[in-house]
């Protein structure tokens, strides 16, 4: 299965929206999280180098959005963050004398596509304005 850098993006995302152009440091945000603040700030340097964040430096600095949440789709930020096959990958090189492993390689994959796409044609249509909004 997909690991969580898409939702661990979309909880910073979401957090820097709720608090309106306030820099939060990574400490604060992994806070929110429950993790690694660590982990936050790879997923920070990712978020900024998609556009997503921007950042200050040194004391007193943290992150905002770069841009305003009405203009950050989430089917780009998926697609930012993603990093593995949405429903996995096998271990096993199938049996290429078997009439099904020789040919279930691409037809999972062929499978995998089209899940893969109507996911993000469905987080495509949804803006992190929208998503922020159901925390009022």
């Amino acid at each position: 299965m997909n690991n969580s850098h898409f939702s661990i993006s979309l909880h910073i995302l979401t957090l820097l929206d709720q608090v309106k152009g306030q820099l939060l440091n990574s400490e604060y945000i992994a806070g929110s999280i429950n993790c690694n603040p660590v982990l936050v700030r790879k997923e920070l340097a990712n978020l900024h180098k998609h556009g997503f964040v921007q950042s200050k430096e040194g004391k007193g600095g943290g992150s905002t959005l770069a841009k305003n949440s009405a203009d950050i789709n989430l089917g780009d930020v998926y697609r930012a963050v993603k990093q593995k096959s949405l429903l996995g990958e096998s271990k096993n090189e199938p049996n290429p004398d078997c009439p099904v492993g020789r040919q279930i390689t691409k037809h999972l994959n062929d499978l995998y596509d089209e899940a893969e796409t109507a996911l993000v044609k469905n987080l495509s249509s949804k803006t992190l304005k929208d998503f922020s909004a159901g925390f009022k």
